[in-house]
């Protein structure tokens, strides 16, 4: 029998015994004797303990859900790998490793002497294309109105218009030319796609930047996400929107409450587990991916 039980029995069997002793006749007592009014036995300490660990177990056996205790990881829902859109020589890095960020923050610039002498000169090729344009298009008005007179004749129309439409083209490709080297300028300067930190620098000033080069890595910091396993035997029971609570060491007597996000229906064949996320808030950043964390989910019993 295990000690709950023998505890419980135990109990029991006191607590007979002292409404017995209290309310049965005693030997030694004169018939006639009546009990002093108003009087009730006092019950010892042990049997009282006892009667509240049958009450104890008597709520777990009637509850309807119960706990499950596992362990997670903490995860970021988005690391980022930020690498240059060209390749260039690193000017300056303003940022280092650990540094909180936000979405649009500059990180570090490439070297742009080039890239600005590519955008005066894209510049002055639109002005000059504009220029043109607008001769031609008052040339072709010129013809437009003596062609309606009679006065030229329709050739000499038809390769006026042809000269506007040569004019038009060539502003357009100039103004096009214009704002890729304005876009290579404003991508000198590598920006944060998200708010989080810099989990890795991975480049110093003067390093040259391969287009598939890793500048820096950043994670997202919040919310996080705690991933774990289950048995597959509670694959019906885990529903998005339950909640979730964790700890973790580093604040061992708080407690992080989410929700989960994810349940993965699949199970590994190997472990006949499946994958379950929650999503933390963590707004105050202190939880960091990679820790360990002690997960409680609690379940509906199945119908």
């Amino acid at each position: 029998m295990s000690p709950v039980k023998t505890r419980i029995v135990n109990a029991l069997f006191f607590f007979a015994a002292a409404l017995a002793s209290a309310c049965g006749p005693k030997g030694d007592a004169p018939a006639h004797a009546a009990p002093a009014s108003g009087v009730r036995p006092t019950l010892p300490e042990d049997v009282k303990k006892g009667l509240a660990e049958v009450a104890a177990v008597s709520q777990e056996t009637t509850d309807e859900s119960w706990v499950l205790r596992e362990t997670g990881e903490l995860v970021s829902p988005v690391q980022s790998d930020i690498s240059a859109k060209f390749p260039g020589r690193v000017g300056q890095v303003f940022v280092d490793e650990g540094a909180r960020v936000r979405k649009g923050q500059p990180l570090l610039s490439i070297e742009s002497d080039y890239l600005k002498i590519d955008v005066d000169r894209t510049q002055a090729a639109v002005a000059r294309a504009k220029a043109a344009e607008g001769e031609a298009r008052r040339d072709f008005e010129r013809k437009e109105g003596l062609v309606a007179k009679g006065s030229v004749s329709q050739a000499v129309y038809d390769r006026t218009r042809a000269t506007l439409d040569q004019a038009e083209a060539t502003r357009a490709e100039a103004e096009a030319a214009l704002a890729l080297a304005t876009q290579r300028l404003a991508d000198a300067v590598m920006v944060s796609p998200i708010d989080g930190i810099v989990a890795e620098r991975k480049t110093e000033v003067g390093e040259r930047l391969g287009e598939a080069t890793v500048a820096f890595v950043l994670v997202q910091m919040s919310p996080l996400k705690v991933r774990f396993r289950l048995p597959e035997r509670y694959l019906g029971q885990v529903e998005r929107g339950q909640v979730v609570r964790a700890w973790v060491d580093p604040y061992p007597d708080e407690i992080f409450e989410g929700k989960v996000t994810i349940v993965v229906r699949a199970v590994d064949s190997a472990t006949r587990t499946f994958v379950v996320e929650a999503e933390i808030p963590n707004r105050d950043e202190r939880l960091k991916p990679g820790l360990f964390a002690r997960v409680e989910l609690r379940l509906r019993q199945a119908s």
